[in-house]
């Protein structure tokens, strides 16, 4: 059995073959806290409900799949209903053990319970008053500890594994702290205490399976698992909902062309994945080939006999590089072209390029002015690669140079200021390494820049 949790889940989801779909997800905000379980086909459930509330079920075995709300410290009202909803799970999970059997509560818990838990508790006298480790405290059985409430579940992991430190399931993404390390333990499997003693063989965290923010929490039974002979009701394929919208997996894995023989030859296995990208990004390529031109096609003068034609092409071609050279602050390119002309002795370069051709009356000095613009103006268009990126790099310089952390002479990040507030969308700099911990050398520093108002 596979659970999966958080805001990110979207249906229609893939359909895995040998598995049957149980989803739960929010009607009214679109892939916004979601749950999806996978049963093995050997493992077909005897029933199936969704939510907290409904009328319990007597099973030998009852899964219960959650992603628990999130509290946002600027919302006080958020801890209060998760307070409420953490209360309405125990309940729940409570009463079904009531009713006989046991009860397995896996998901995303979304608090750290104990220290050892968390990679920064701070203040420890604060960290245990925080009102989701409270419930927790009175919710969990740990061994060798009477808890006055009577605690009848238990955390699988630390049942097992009660010292291990630097045991975390989830990293902050935006400061790359997983690669140090640096998170906290929220993603848990619960169990009653008659089973996690009975049947427990095995619970482990695997933060080296990457794809998401979180990592997976995996627990062995020694039992094994008897399937009902049908699917219950709510399984995803008898949902009206998913009718012909759901994929089999590998189709999410494959890129596959969408046009001619090609994706014929995909359906029948006559062509492999690998050969279909390369043939698609082969077509890609040539579209795009067909309908564009080199940009230094551009810059470039046309060669022709008409005197007008040839005049009139290079003064667009002239006034594009006067305005990008405006919008960087650079100097013109058509006060470059006269000076480089002046070098190239020419007398009436200026004229050529502000007035009409018509002012150059005789065929044979508009053939020799038209030679010598185009000898200067392989100085001032170069065709040459590098020198096409000297060019651009002189009118457009880009945006400034990093400061580099005094710390470790790297240098910094730009960042933006998201937070509601008077320095909202403010940008600043900071050490570009991974957040970890003070006293880790790899860790970022504590170096912090205001950038300038016009810095982009």
């Amino acid at each position: 059995m596979v659970c999966f949790e958080r805001d990110l889940l979207e249906e229609p989801l893939a359909i895995v073959e040998g598995y049957n779909s149980y989803f739960s997800f929010c009607r009214t905000r679109s892939g916004y806290s979601g749950v999806a379980t996978f049963c093995k086909a050997s493992a077909t459930p005897e029933a199936a409900e969704e939510g907290l509330t409904s009328e319990q079920q007597e099973t030998t075995l009852t899964i219960i799949n959650v992603y628990c709300p999130r509290a946002d410290p600027e919302k006080p009202e958020r801890a209060d209903f998760k307070l409420r909803f953490y209360h309405l799970l125990q309940a729940r999970a409570e009463a079904l053990l009531r009713a006989g059997g046991h009860v397995v509560i896996m998901g995303d818990i979304n608090t750290a319970h104990k220290s050892i838990d968390h990679c920064d508790p701070g203040d420890m006298e604060s960290f245990h008053e925080h009102p989701g480790r409270r419930w927790l405290d009175s919710f969990l059985w740990e061994p060798g500890k009477d808890s006055p409430h009577g605690g009848l579940f238990v955390d699988t992991f630390r049942f097992l594994h009660p010292t291990q430190e630097d045991a975390y399931t989830c990293w902050c993404n935006v400061t790359g702290s997983r690669h140090l390390n640096y998170g906290t333990r929220i993603d848990y499997i619960l169990a009653d205490c008659s089973l996690v003693l009975s049947e427990l063989k095995e619970a482990q965290l695997r933060p080296e399976v990457l794809g998401s923010d979180h990592c997976p929490v995996e627990v062995v039974l020694k039992s094994v698992c008897l399937g009902a002979p049908r699917c219950p009701p709510l399984c995803a394929r008898f949902l009206p909902e998913f009718a012909g919208t759901q994929q089999k997996l590998s189709r999410f894995l494959v890129k596959v062309e969408r046009n001619g023989l090609l994706e014929k030859g995909l359906k029948r296995g006559l062509v492999e994945p690998s050969a279909a990208m390369e043939v698609s990004k082969k077509s890609r390529t040539g579209l795009l080939r067909k309908g564009q031109g080199d940009l230094r096609s551009f810059f470039k003068v046309e060669n022709s006999k008409g005197g007008n034609t040839h005049n009139a092409g290079f003064q667009s071609e002239m006034n594009v590089l006067q305005r990008a050279a405006e919008d960087s602050g650079k100097e013109p390119p058509t006060k470059t072209a006269e000076k480089t002309a002046d070098e190239c002795g020419m007398e009436h370069v200026d004229t050529v390029i502000q007035g009409p051709l018509r002012v150059l009356r005789e065929e044979s000095s508009v053939e020799v002015a038209n030679e010598e613009i185009r000898n200067c103006e392989k100085d001032l268009i170069p065709s040459k690669p590098n020198q096409s990126a000297a060019l651009w790099k002189s009118l457009l310089s880009g945006p400034a140079r990093p400061p580099c952390c005094k710390a470790h002479g790297e240098p910094c990040v730009l960042r933006t200021v998201k937070k509601p507030g008077p320095n909202c969308g403010r940008r600043f700099y900071v050490c570009a390494r991974p957040l970890g911990k003070p006293s880790d050398p790899r860790a970022r520093c504590d170096f912090f820049h205001w950038a300038s108002r016009g810095n982009t």
